[in-house]
């Protein structure tokens, strides 16, 4: 949006055959901090939060009163003030890109996936002896990427001035020797608090998840075939956890403590209406409550997925970024979820005693597959780029700054975002890191690869560490990455530059930033006060 603004044309590319990524592809409602109404995202996130809105007052049965309601949360999550259906997020972005479209700015490629890239400079390396560890690329400039469609297994050469990285593993960073990091960084490296003892370790990564849409039918009996690797899972607890996965026993994201989480209670606290996207009480006709399954017992962090087919293709030089093992893995995850649906079904206590909530069912119209999964995993960490400026835990946590009201200032910030370091269990059995953290600035060094200089990160790959990931992963920062890398291929394009040139002068930089003020992303918090 923020490159076809400036006038740029834009190929985007996608692999499902809906874009918007967390928000509606991996049916994710949008974790956002407490201000979110007032301040803290960009113009672009806000007013896709109130197209959201407009098309339910346009287009659902609402009744008079939830018509009127400007803070109108359309599914009544308590995850989030604006839970809504995944289709309705992908028909709002869709709305949003359209006149770029129109006007022959943006092409949208749909089923579309990176396969291998063109740079400049020597061949990129991998340490035989660990090819999982840091990736230290050796490309200068990337000159082509090539595309493979899903669908129709057709190719197709992209050749561009500035390339930007926002899939949701970060896979062109190995393919264009993108000097990379994936796991955890050792405390010797950052001096984080909560980084690890001893070595990095490179399979130190958050699980993923194989989210699905559910509703409620109580009375009926809609119980799925037992799955095959049902008993595996029923029987599977991990070594840090108060009990089984598939159970109510969970740990206190914020305290560690063992605590009781059911699906439904007589007050806020329950699974069920967490991520809820469909509430019957704000409709004029009858409908089941709907909601997302993105809940600790279905995290999937048993094994990581990233790099684990990590190899060389001997023709081109180019490490492989997806393979066999990885999507093994990911179908393992699936799977996870068909047997927590199983379990819920039939042996979950009930929270009005007996066992099993047989009403249970999958939404696929809601989720816009064929079985009411997601059309892929939810992703919460991914390969992340060495930056110029790297985001460390100190720079953003309430511990390490005492007393302040926000982190510490960034001079070349290029957007804000507030969230908990919220790190879920790793795939090396590592448990869940949850600390509190200042709302926070995206400084625009952590965009700027050290070895690549026409490759942005325009998600979660920016240059934070393993730890500050946890921060910075969430929808509205996100989105705002998105915003200000696009922005700044755009006025690199312009300037005749390259973004490491904008980034190095300070004159430059600022113009940059003026820029992005014009295009509605804050720079700076305001002062706050406790809510």
């Amino acid at each position: 949006m923020s490159a076809c603004a400036m006038g740029k044309r834009v190929i985007l590319t996608e692999e499902t055959d809906w874009i918007g990524g967390q928000l509606t592809a991996q049916l994710v409602p949008p974790d956002e901090h407490p201000w979110i109404e007032q301040f803290g995202c960009t113009a672009r996130y806000r007013r896709y939060r109130e197209c959201v809105r407009e098309l339910y007052r346009n287009h659902r049965p609402l009744t008079a009163a939830a018509c009127d309601d400007p803070l109108l949360n359309p599914g009544g999550g308590w995850v989030s003030r604006l839970c809504h259906e995944p289709v309705v997020g992908h028909e709002v972005l869709r709305s949003m890109l359209e006149p770029f479209v129109a006007r022959g700015l943006l092409e949208i490629r749909l089923l579309s996936v990176p396969m291998d890239a063109e740079i400049d400079g020597s061949p990129i390396s991998v340490n035989p002896a660990n090819p999982r560890s840091r990736q230290e690329g050796t490309g200068v400039r990337v000159r082509s990427i090539r595309l493979l469609n899903l669908s129709s297994g057709t190719k197709e050469v992209v050749s561009a001035k500035v390339f930007l990285d926002a899939t949701e593993l970060g896979d062109l960073l190995p393919m264009t020797g993108t000097s990379y990091a994936v796991g955890a960084e050792a405390k010797t490296e950052t001096e984080e608090p909560n980084a690890v003892d001893g070595s990095p370790e490179w399979d130190n990564v958050q699980g993923v998840t194989w989210c699905m849409a559910i509703a409620l039918d109580e009375g009926s009996h809609r119980v799925i075939d037992k799955p095959e690797s049902y008993e595996r899972w029923r029987a599977y607890k991990p070594s840090f956890w108060p009990g089984p996965l598939l159970g109510f026993d969970v740990l206190h994201a914020h305290t560690g403590q063992a605590v009781k989480l059911p699906l439904f209670s007589h007050h806020w606290y329950a699974l069920f209406p967490y991520r809820q996207i469909l509430n019957p009480a704000i409709l004029n006709e009858p409908a089941h409550p709907a909601t997302v399954v993105n809940w600790p017992q279905n995290d999937y962090f048993v094994e990581t997925i990233l790099d684990v087919d990590l190899a060389l293709d001997l023709t081109t030089g180019v490490p492989l970024a997806r393979g066999p093992v990885s999507a093994a893995r990911l179908l393992d995850a699936k799977e996870l979820s068909r047997c927590l649906l199983h379990w819920l079904q039939t042996e979950a206590p009930r929270h009005d005693e007996g066992e099993g909530y047989p009403g249970l069912y999958l939404r696929p119209d809601l989720s816009g597959t064929d079985d009411g999964f997601a059309k892929t995993a939810y992703i919460r960490e991914s390969r992340r780029i060495l930056a110029l400026r790297p985001i460390r835990e100190q720079d953003v946590s309430a511990e390490s700054n005492p007393g302040c009201d926000r982190a510490p200032c960034f001079e070349d910030s290029v957007g804000t975002g507030a969230y908990r370091i919220d790190l879920h269990p790793s795939t090396n059995g590592k448990n869940t890191i949850d600390t509190s953290t200042l709302p926070f600035e995206i400084p625009m060094g952590a965009l700027i690869p050290q070895t690549m200089r026409n490759l942005l990160p325009a998600a979660k790959n920016l240059g934070v560490t393993h730890i500050t990931n946890g921060c910075y992963r969430l929808h509205p920062v996100e989105w705002n990455i998105g915003e200000s890398a696009g922005a700044l291929a755009a006025f690199s394009i312009d300037a005749g530059l390259d973004p490491v040139e904008v980034y190095q002068d300070s004159g430059r930089r600022h113009a940059f930033q003026d820029v992005l003020q014009r295009q509605g992303i804050e720079l700076r918090w305001p002062q706050l006060r406790p809510l």
